[in-house]
């Protein structure tokens, strides 16, 4: 992209504000991989952090080799993958948690109007913590191609950029991800 392009010169050309205008425009994604692949909000916070420090530190020798876009999604995948945390406490966090608007303004009376039934909802969230719960026991690669797949959308050629191996690495990644999860859902989804 050409705005990126003129961002990055500048940026590596020390201008700040080119540099901001980056972080930015790909702050969110980052930031939803990185909860997305922790669950957990402050680490995610510490994944962040890191990514757009390497992202600073490493801009001056970017060469357009790839899309920016890349770059910076390798970048927090590598960070996501080797992400390790002295406390083996999570705690959950919604999938949604990145979206703080919406999840503000339900009320309670609102989830009674629209016809949502509260015990539906309570069974929901559980289903998400088991499921997260069961993402996080899957090994680091498998289970960022699968975040990166089915949280994120992207395709298979973009993930094997992303995370620099084989389609058909993430392929594997993706089939064996799948298939335990199914395997240790399967109990709970038949319900």
């Amino acid at each position: 992209m050409q705005e990126d392009k003129n961002l990055i010169i500048r940026a590596q050309k020390g201008d700040n504000q080119a540099f901001e205008e980056l972080v930015v425009k790909y702050d969110r994604v980052v930031l939803y991989v990185a909860n997305s692949f922790r669950n957990n909000s402050d680490d995610a916070q510490d994944i962040y952090q890191d990514v757009f420090l390497r992202v600073h530190k490493g801009l001056k020798n970017f060469q357009f080799n790839c899309e920016f876009s890349t770059w910076v999604y390798r970048i927090t995948t590598n960070v996501c993958i080797s992400f390790k945390r002295k406390s083996i406490n999570y705690s959950f966090d919604s999938q949604n948690q990145y979206d703080e608007k919406s999840q503000n303004n339900i009320s309670f009376e609102s989830t009674i109007d629209s016809g949502v039934r509260t015990d539906q909802s309570t069974l929901d969230n559980e289903i998400a913590r088991l499921i997260n719960a069961e993402l996080d026991k899957l090994p680091k690669q498998q289970k960022m191609a699968f975040t990166l797949k089915y949280y994120q959308g992207f395709k298979i050629k973009e993930i094997a950029q992303m995370m620099n191996c084989t389609d058909g690495t993430i392929k594997r990644y993706l089939f064996d991800s799948t298939k335990k999860m199914r395997t240790k859902l399967k109990p709970i989804l038949e319900k």
